[in-house]
């Protein structure tokens, strides 16, 4: 029972995807640490998979949440049936460019207006918090609360950053559980990454 998650900005991010530059839905997932080139190619990753779950059931669209970083999908929200749950990860893959999905999908029945309620809360409740703690880059972070449980995906800049993070995490009252995929600046996977996307970007001049 999501309401609609910036369904009109993905929508019209999906109308124009056909370009290989088009800059689609650069959201808040870490530009800072990722530059201009990575947030793209997110957020067409992100209006991709969108776009999958729209042509394969409209609940899965409104109700499964997508924070994508350097490719790395993170799936929240909750569905009925485990097999929604696989459906939305086998979709996820087929979206070129994706190198992981985590997927935290709740298959579930309980939800309702109070939790949604709860889980907006929680949501602007952390934002408030990093953004407000100058120690931390506040941009480089992704969160998604689903049934008291708080997600978080994005580059810390270091050790001791990601733990100021989850530690004003924790202090939040509803929060149930808090659930990092969080990797580190230096984290030799960027590397990687970042150059199989530069030859990519390379090939669409």
């Amino acid at each position: 029972m999501k309401l609609i998650k910036n369904k009109l900005l993905i929508i019209i991010a999906i109308i124009f995807l056909t370009s290989c530059t088009t800059a689609v839905n650069v959201t808040s997932s870490s530009i800072k640490e990722k530059g201009i080139k990575e947030a793209i190619s997110d957020g067409m990753i992100d209006a991709s998979i969108n776009k999958q779950f729209l042509n394969h059931d409209l609940n899965m669209f409104v109700n499964v949440e997508i924070e994508v970083v350097e490719g790395r999908v993170l799936l929240t929200g909750s569905v009925k049936k485990t097999k929604h749950r696989l459906d939305a990860i086998k979709l996820s893959w087929k979206v070129l460019g994706v190198r992981e999905v985590i997927n935290e999908i709740d298959v579930t029945d309980k939800g309702g207006i109070k939790k949604y309620l709860v889980d907006v809360k929680i949501k602007t409740q952390i934002r408030y918090k990093v953004i407000a703690d100058k120690k931390i880059s506040s941009i480089n972070y992704n969160f998604e609360a689903v049934n008291g449980s708080l997600f978080i995906i994005g580059i810390a800049q270091n050790k001791k950053e990601l733990k100021k993070v989850i530690e004003h995490a924790n202090n939040i009252k509803s929060v149930t559980k808090v659930i990092s995929h969080v990797i580190m600046k230096d984290d030799p996977r960027r590397k990687k990454y970042q150059r199989k996307l530069q030859e990519k970007w390379l090939n669409c001049e």
